[in-house]
């Protein structure tokens, strides 16, 4: 990355950690089919195991209870199945209860059929309706099946972070099965999941300076398990077939032992700060979504009303900032958010994101602010 640039948009993927390179490359030389007996097997094996117990740890779990994806998509497709296990008997579950502000891989009801998903309504801050949970999971005819709860743990948009030890009770009290993404959350807070709540959690490593291409869903049991999505030679016990990629694996764990410190999070929290006073003194027409909820210290989601979001990001992106403008549809001009409709929010000229990293300066604030500023200026809105 050039020194001239300023990266932005760690939400959307975060710079490969010096750790997770070494152990990247490294990994490549190690050739073997991790499922062969001879000794280059067993080399590769060594890695993939040794990754395993890495992710476990940084999520206070069992190691068998991981299993590595391609990604946080193919987790998410894997888990929201009706058809689970116990052992060799089967359990059935009959409907998916999806927060309304969901990452698409979630909010798109993985396996389950259209008329089988139920969206949960936020607040204005972004917070689901606990309240609106509890009477539906109430309602729910457990004749037909089982209910499943899948919930972000932290938007990626809006970094509101939701209230999942609440939630997880709420679950737990109607007899259901509670999935939860991690995948914004882990790399900006700790995460402790026996004490989180949730049954599954999903996680990418591309989020926390690890990279592309893989990441895992972990079990806080190892009795309950989904139906497979993939089928095949039977790898990662049978949950999801096809030689697993030593070398992105390795990465991804050498990426979870480089967990937050209490430093990180302060400093974190500082460049927020700074932000988003700043933002505020430079128009009384500005919106930080969420503001007034818990959110990720690191994630702060605006806009100014009569300024296109698109013409903010292309701006920035002259002046050397990457950013996200809302969220993008596949020709690439930015639409109306569905999280900020689900906050009740009408905000059709798009909001711009900013998120920072443990590269991020103040200094890089400070510089996007002045840069920020002359956008404004130059719109004269």
């Amino acid at each position: 990355m050039s020194s001239s640039r300023c990266y932005l948009d760690y939400n959307a993927t975060t710079p490969l950690s010096d750790a997770a390179r070494n152990a990247l490359v490294d990994a490549l030389d190690v050739y073997g089919n991790p499922s062969s007996v001879h000794q280059e097997g067993r080399a590769a094996k060594a890695l993939l195991e040794k990754a395993r117990r890495q992710v476990a740890k940084r999520l206070h779990t069992e190691a068998d209870h991981v299993v590595f994806t391609s990604g946080a998509t193919e987790a998410a497709m894997t888990l929201l199945t009706p058809h689970y296990k116990m052992g060799r008997s089967d359990v059935s579950f009959s409907k998916v209860y999806i927060g309304a502000t969901e990452h698409p891989c979630i909010g798109k009801g993985g396996r389950f059929d259209k008329d089988r998903q139920d969206h949960i309504g936020v607040d204005e801050n972004g917070i689901i309706n606990i309240e609106e949970l509890e009477q539906k999971l109430a309602r729910h005819d457990k004749s037909q099946g089982l209910p499943m709860v899948a919930i972000q743990a932290a938007n990626g948009e809006t970094g509101v972070i939701q209230p999942i030890g609440k939630i997880a009770d709420v679950v737990k009290q109607s007899g259901g099965v509670l999935i939860v993404d991690i995948v914004q959350y882990i790399g900006k807070l700790p995460v402790n999941i026996e004490s989180f709540g949730g049954d599954f959690f999903i996680v990418a490593a591309h989020k926390i300076g690890g990279p592309k291409g893989v990441g895992a869903f972990v079990a806080t049991g190892s009795a309950l398990m989904p139906e497979a999505m993939i089928l095949g030679g039977g790898q990662e016990k049978g949950f999801r077939s096809g030689t697993e990629s030593i070398p992105l694996i390795a990465s991804f764990g050498a990426a979870m032992e480089q967990k937050p410190t209490t430093q990180d999070l302060d400093h974190s929290k500082a460049l927020q700060m700074r932000l988003e006073n700043g933002l505020h003194q430079l128009s009384n027409k500005l919106v930080i979504y969420g503001e007034h909820a818990p959110r990720l210290p690191n994630t702060t989601y605006f806009a100014i009303e009569g300024l296109k979001a698109e013409t903010v990001q292309i701006g920035l992106d002259l002046a050397g900032f990457a950013v996200s403008a809302g969220s993008a549809c596949s020709s690439g001009k930015v639409k109306q958010s569905g999280v900020l409709e689900a906050m009740g929010y009408h905000v059709p000229d798009g909001a711009i994101r900013v998120s920072t990293g443990t590269r991020t300066s103040l200094k890089n604030i400070d510089d996007f602010l002045a840069a920020f500023q002359k956008i404004i200026q130059n719109s004269k809105i």
